[in-house]
């Protein structure tokens, strides 16, 4: 609607800037630029880490930086509509408010606020679809910006491991995945092997143990064949179980060149 007294070229360019502050086109470069930066540089001082899910006795710690996101940008920008928020201050640092929600699914939803001089994190924070908030590390001193050893930058930029995903689909033929996860890495856990799983920026652990799991919120177990397979993350619990209802069969043999040494044929 034209407001009372104002020009039809007014209301055009209103309009017009409306549009282009919907539409956001530099909120992925944004954020891509700084997750790019942080994999090399972190701001080191003191941040307060609070850990709801998985559950921790205390839930909140101190740390001398924030805890590297080991994130994934082509699986970001395809999953998640990122959108620039309200400017914001912390640890007395300007910053840019920077959102992300999942396009599908029942993803958690993230923030995360960006340093506008050193372009970093200071802040971020992970909330599920029910709102909660499963994480949240934020700065509350920022002393310097300095360079991270090289092997843990040389860790974060790792991209997915090509034919994984492949291999996980003969692993486990009828494995329904979550929206937007694909495998992306693999681990060890005392159980037994694992496939990391990400969209992006959210983690799901797919573990080949040789034993069940107790039903936990977070948690599913399907027994196949000679053993099981655990889904294990911050998605409800149907949604995990469902993703592994229709496994027909379990053999890590295509996956036993991308598993540890020993793993592959337990």
């Amino acid at each position: 609607m034209v407001r009372p007294g104002a020009s039809l070229g007014t209301a055009l360019l209103a309009g017009l800037l409306v549009s282009v502050a919907g539409a956001q086109p530099g909120a992925s470069e944004m954020l891509t630029s700084a997750l790019n930066k942080a994999a090399r540089y972190t701001v080191r001082g003191e941040a307060s880490v609070t850990v709801t899910f998985p559950p921790r006795d205390p839930p909140t710690r101190t740390a001398q930086a924030l805890p590297p996101l080991k994130v994934f940008p082509a699986l970001l920008t395809r999953n998640f509509e990122i959108t620039l928020g309200a400017p914001d201050t912390v640890a007395g640092r300007a910053a840019q408010v920077v959102t992300l929600k999942p396009k599908a699914g029942a993803a958690a939803a993230w923030r995360l606020w960006i340093d506008r001089e050193w372009n970093v994190p200071l802040a971020y924070e992970e909330r599920g679809v029910d709102g909660v908030v499963a994480r949240r590390a934020e700065l509350v001193r920022a002393d310097k910006l300095q360079k991270r050893a090289a092997d843990v930058a040389q860790t974060l930029a790792l991209p997915p491991l090509p034919g994984l995903a492949q291999a996980l689909k003969k692993a486990l033929p009828g494995l329904s995945l979550p929206p937007g996860f694909q495998a992306v890495g693999v681990g060890q856990r005392p159980a037994g092997p694992q496939v990391i799983l990400s969209d992006g920026i959210n983690v799901l652990a797919l573990v080949l143990a040789q034993k069940g799991v107790k039903a936990a919120p977070g948690v599913a177990s399907r027994r196949i064949g000679g053993g099981y397979v655990w889904l294990v993350g911050n998605l409800d619990t149907p949604t995990l179980q469902a993703a592994l209802n229709s496994v027909k069969k379990r053999d890590l043999g295509p996956l036993g060149t991308f598993l540890p040494p020993g793993d592959s044929h337990p």
